[in-house]
């Protein structure tokens, strides 16, 4: 069976972190999403099932694909204000970043030469 877990990107800006997972054919109550510091996990599990009956003869066949995937998130996030959406085979969670991690943020003024 292919992996159920596709390409995870993870992009940050100012004030969040964002993780998107392409997890084809999966369905979000197989996925399990949890987070412990800085390092997010992804887990799940999908199921596949198919039944042939010619004549006689009957054939059934299951595959399962599970994965998990542990990522190591840019900065400290704050853990009540995690947003997880699926949407057409397409995981994304967004973590705001802690008062701590914008904090440490220093934009650079850039003088001209």
């Amino acid at each position: 069976a292919p992996s159920a877990l596709g390409r995870v990107d993870v992009t940050e800006d100012e004030h969040v972190v964002t993780v998107v997972a392409d997890m084809p054919g999966m369905d979000e109550r197989g996925i399990d999403v949890s987070l412990s510091g800085s390092l997010l996990t992804l887990t799940g599990e999908k199921k596949h099932e198919s039944e042939k009956r010619d004549g006689d003869y009957y054939r059934s066949e299951r595959a399962f694909g599970a994965f998990r995937r542990v990522i190591q998130l840019p900065c400290e996030v704050d853990p009540e204000r995690v947003d997880a959406t699926f949407k057409n085979g397409v995981l994304t969670v967004t973590l705001h970043k802690s008062a701590a991690a914008q904090a440490q943020r220093h934009k650079i003024a850039i003088k001209a030469g």
